[in-house]
Parts: C-alpha cells; sequence; structure tokens
C-alpha cells in the first residue's frame, strides 16, 4: 500500500542544511602544526562527543575538553587558540535546501530541524539567520536522547504535531535513516542537490 503524502519535513543541519568547508580545519591544523584531521577526530571521539549531544555538558566544556587533549601536542596557550579559532566558524547555509524549507511551508508543510547539536545550536541558527526559517527544533541536547534512537524519533514527531507516517526525514547519513525508517517515519539519505526533485515530488511543493 502506498504511504500517505507527508504533512511534515524534518531534516538534519549538518551535512544537510548546513555545510562547514574542510578547507578551514585544515587550515587551522596546518597553522598550528598539528596533524592533518586531528581537530575532527578528537572532537568527533564518541566519548567525548556523546555527553555534549545529550545534553549532559555543555558546548563550551566540549571545546574544552578538545584542546585539552592536544595541550601534549602544542601546549596549553596553543592548543587553547587553536580550537578557538576553529569553532568560530560556523559555517553555511545550503541555499538551496533552504529554498525547499521556504517552499514546503509555503504549501503549508511543517518543517522541522531533527539534529544531534549541543546547546549552541539556538546562537548558530540566529547567527545563520535560520530561527525564523523553522517551525520547530528538536535538538538532541534538550531532547535527551540523540539520533538514531526511536525515543529521538518520537519527541521529533510530537513536536511537530505530526504522526510518524507522515514525516518525511531527509539526513546524510545511513544509520540516521535508519533510525527513522524503524521508528515510522518515512526517510531519505541526502547526497547533494539532485535529491530536491525527489523531495519536492514527494511533498508536492
Amino acid at each position: 500500500m502506498a504511504r500517505e503524502r507527508p504533512t511534515a519535513l524534518l531534516l538534519d543541519f549538518d551535512g544537510v542544511l548546513r555545510h562547514r568547508d574542510p578547507a578551514v580545519a585544515a587550515g587551522i591544523e596546518r597553522e598550528y602544526g598539528l596533524s592533518a584531521g586531528v581537530l575532527g577526530e578528537i572532537a568527533m571521539h564518541w566519548g567525548r562527543l556523546q555527553p555534549v549531544l545529550t545534553g549532559q555538558i555543555s558546548h563550551a566544556d566540549w571545546a574544552a575538553s578538545v584542546a585539552d587533549a592536544l595541550t601534549e601536542s602544542v601546549g596549553p596557550e596553543r592548543a587553547r587558540a587553536a580550537v578557538e579559532q576553529w569553532q568560530r566558524y560556523r559555517g553555511e547555509v545550503d541555499p538551496d535546501v533552504l529554498a525547499l524549507v521556504r517552499a514546503a511551508r509555503a504549501a503549508g508543510i511543517r518543517v522541522g530541524l531533527g539534529t544531534n547539536a549541543t546547546d549552541l545550536l539556538d546562537t548558530d541558527l540566529a547567527e545563520l539567520g535560520l530561527a525564523d526559517e523553522l517551525d520547530v527544533v528538536v535538538n538532541s541536547s534538550v531532547v535527551g536522547v540523540h539520533k538514531p534512537a526511536k525515543e529521538y524519533f518520537q519527541a521529533a514527531c510530537a513536536a511537530l504535531a505530526t504522526p510518524p507516517a507522515r514525516v518525511l526525514f531527509v539526513d546524510d547519513e545511513d544509520w540516521a535513516v535508519r533510525g527513522a525508517r524503524a521508528a515510522g517515519l518515512s526517510a531519505y539519505r541526502w547526497s547533494g542537490p539532485e535529491g530536491l526533485r525527489y523531495l519536492r515530488a514527494a511533498l508536492g511543493c
């Protein structure tokens, strides 16, 4: 049986609505004498990342822990300076995805941001001009559970006031897409702007 047309859209943030230029981190690593890729490797280590994504620690504490991990390589002052410079770069909004968001909302479709994020998310949205572009924001650090847990998607659907079967979720990670489908949502793996035609057709916008 064919699924009903979605009446709500849930978008991931990083990799879908926001993009980060990897050259920024690479340039900072070169400037401070760090090995290539080390900022991301340390920052994304799950034991360090999971507490900040579930609201157990703040973004500032997480960033400080990244600097602490770099101290042995370049000393405390240079480690802090490198992380501070890295964190000042907050990425760019994808204009094509933002256009989709606007078209969906204009068509009466509720649009939510569904992201594993820290307590800096609201600041990021304001700085990127996105604060008024979304109907709801479902931040893992506020919910207390992260994608791909079923409880996360249940919270997202509740925030959208839409049953799972009528929510279309878009993420660039397979594990998140699988989690959404297991929770009863439609889900699409984002790989770039070539997916926009499908999404617009699915949403009717």
